[in-house]
């Protein structure tokens, strides 16, 4: 019995950093920047994933959540303010929740099989708001409420490592050319990519001046894991226009840039070696088709 027992709590023990997240431990000397940047996601996603507030500052031994990159997340985050809300015709039941000590818009929007957007945008919420205890949010009911992440140690480093060479698993739709549309290179080869996250791949010349097609506030710049040397801008809209790949990045945070300018140069794809960039557009985190987004 004793034997079953011991068992019982090692399988226990395993399942449990089976299923929680990554946990990082702050050490002397770490920001909340410096540890977004050691694991290429943004500070907006880190600060939301653990309720921090823009004045909190973070104290050695402290631990941290380290949430999944995700772009689409990083993108709504990354907005100065609402966005415009996504139009669905898909109806889905909701209840509501007290927020409990500990909770965060990340925790809760895994444990009810939803996006942190899709939880700002039921509530009106922007990315700026912080969880209180006691506070009603609605949430989408779900039955299934587990995801597979695998933990980390506290206090481990991790290193932002990239393969030289990994197999090819995109799913890629449509190949065609549009001389019709603003594009941030000139006269591209355009793929549709598919899957969660979708947007194109501009095929172009080696080191091509990219363009923003459309005017607004870069929000963002910097590596950003499985997407490399990413830039959003932000349109008047709410709309956010990444551009990722990037060789280069000639403009910073803050900038306002209008239709046409120069926001640095196309990279090369890290799997199939040729001069691209990736371009996507999202709207609350949702992404839409980039030959439909506003131009100018």
């Amino acid at each position: 019995m004793k034997i079953l027992r011991k068992a019982l709590i090692v399988l226990f023990i395993s399942s449990t950093f089976l299923f929680a997240d990554e946990v990082y431990q702050v050490q002397k000397g770490d920001t909340l920047y410096s540890i977004s940047r050691k694991y290429q996601i943004t500070v907006a996603e880190l600060r939301t994933a653990n309720n921090l507030k823009d004045s909190d500052v973070l104290k050695a031994g402290q631990r941290l959540v380290i949430p999944t990159a995700d772009i689409s997340t990083a993108a709504a985050l990354s907005s100065s303010n609402k966005q415009e809300k996504t139009k669905t015709t898909k109806k889905s039941e909701t209840s509501v929740y007290t927020v409990q000590k500990g909770d965060t818009f990340y925790s809760l929007a895994r444990k009810n099989g939803m996006t942190v957007p899709e939880l700002l945008a039921l509530n009106d919420l922007d990315s700026n708001a912080v969880l209180k205890t006691g506070q009603k949010l609605k949430v989408r009911k779900t039955e299934n409420t587990s995801t597979e992440v695998v933990i980390k140690p506290a206090g481990t480093e991790t290193k932002a490592v990239i393969p030289e060479t990994v197999p090819d698993t995109r799913n890629y739709g449509v190949t065609k050319t549009d001389t019709s549309t603003s594009w941030p290179v000139k006269n591209p080869k355009i793929t549709y990519i598919k899957g969660k996250v979708s947007g194109v791949q501009l095929a172009c010349n080696s080191n091509e001046s990219v363009v923003a097609v459309r005017e607004g506030t870069v929000m963002y710049v910097g590596l950003y894991r499985g997407f490399g040397q990413v830039l959003f801008i932000q349109s008047k809209t709410g709309l956010i226009y990444a551009y990722t790949g990037m060789g280069s990045v000639s403009v910073k945070k803050g900038d306002y840039v209008t239709f046409g300018t120069k926001v640095g140069t196309a990279g090369v794809d890290s799997i199939k070696g040729t001069p691209q960039i990736t371009f996507m557009v999202f709207q609350n985190g949702t992404a839409i088709d980039p030959a439909k987004a506003p131009r100018g």
